[in-house]
């Protein structure tokens, strides 16, 4: 029942403003799954939702400026791929340590990553090869863990043109669910999925971001934002008490 809730919330946060993962990882490791094993299994439950959003949003499939989508496409395929074969040789210990990190890192993106990229757009352009180069970064992050990382990918590609940010988000979505693909394959291929806790929040998500798109139709993108960056800094503050509080 944990499991399923927290499918639930964390399909419908997806949904309605991302960080999804800040409910579904701490709930599979409440439930007793390992911290690496929690990180892939979560990634599994919540990957239906995330391409059914790319699906969703086909019809504005496109090049980012002067990279083609196809190119875009293969270097975070590639990226996806080294940053879960990385998770899959981190040692619990070690994930357990970083994750507090990892989770802060999501935090701020979400709170500030639009302004970050607006600022930063005002002064600075890159060329298409460091956009590869970046994507291909972020690929691994995606792989390896992923919170927040499409907004990190469109506050990047801000910088290589000046078209509107939601012009992005079809291209946005494809390559999160790419980062996604190639490492819910390997998570499974190397049997890291816990079966039983993931298809219950799997469940759970489906339900959550379907009833999460609905309620985003009649609620307040602002509260909807104020409550998701609340809760995701209070999870993210818990977890950095829970693994060094112990040591200060």
């Amino acid at each position: 029942m944990l499991v399923f809730a927290a499918g639930m919330l964390g399909g419908a946060m997806n949904a309605l403003a991302g960080g999804g993962s800040f409910v579904t990882l701490p709930a599979m490791i409440a439930a007793g799954v390992p911290p690496v094993q929690a990180n892939a299994s979560s990634t599994v439950a919540l990957y239906p939702g995330g391409l059914a959003s790319a699906w969703t949003y086909r019809d504005g499939l496109g090049p980012v400026g002067s990279v083609s989508l196809r190119v875009l496409t293969l270097v975070t395929l590639c990226g996806g791929l080294v940053g879960a074969l990385l998770l899959l040789h981190t040692s619990s210990v070690a994930f357990t340590f970083v994750l507090p990190w990892l989770l802060l890192i999501a935090s701020i993106a979400l709170a500030f990553g639009r302004r970050i990229g607006e600022a930063l757009r005002a002064r600075v352009r890159i060329h298409r090869h460091a956009v590869l180069s970046i994507q291909f970064a972020l690929g691994i992050y995606g792989g390896y863990f992923g919170g927040a990382v499409g907004i990190m990918m469109m506050a990047m590609w801000g910088l290589l043109e000046s078209r509107e940010l939601k012009h992005l988000n079809a291209p946005r979505t494809l390559l999160v669910s790419a980062a996604n693909t190639v490492a819910v394959v390997a998570f499974i291929a190397a049997q890291a999925v816990q079966w039983p806790e993931t298809l219950s929040m799997l469940v759970g998500a489906v339900i959550g971001g379907y009833g999460g798109a609905h309620l985003g139709r009649r609620t307040s993108p602002a509260l909807v934002r104020t409550i998701t960056l609340i809760a995701t800094s209070l999870i993210t503050l818990m977890f950095f008490i829970k693994v060094y509080g112990h040591h200060a």
